[in-house]
């Protein structure tokens, strides 16, 4: 029970952080949307691989 205290407080404390500063923000919304695109790839078989450093 204390570890999920401690998980559920420190994804607290990650969300109040994101709300807070943009820039991590939106690097973090870049590498959701990054790691999606790849899998969605990789599920209908298409091998290009474009990449998108906007970090």
């Amino acid at each position: 029970m204390t570890g999920r205290k401690a998980l559920w407080s420190a994804i607290g404390m990650g969300a109040a952080y994101l709300m807070r500063n943009k820039s991590a923000r939106d690097k973090v919304i870049s590498q959701v949307r990054r790691v999606a695109t790849s899998i969605r790839d990789k599920k209908s078989g298409n091998s290009s691989n474009t990449t998108n450093n906007n970090y």
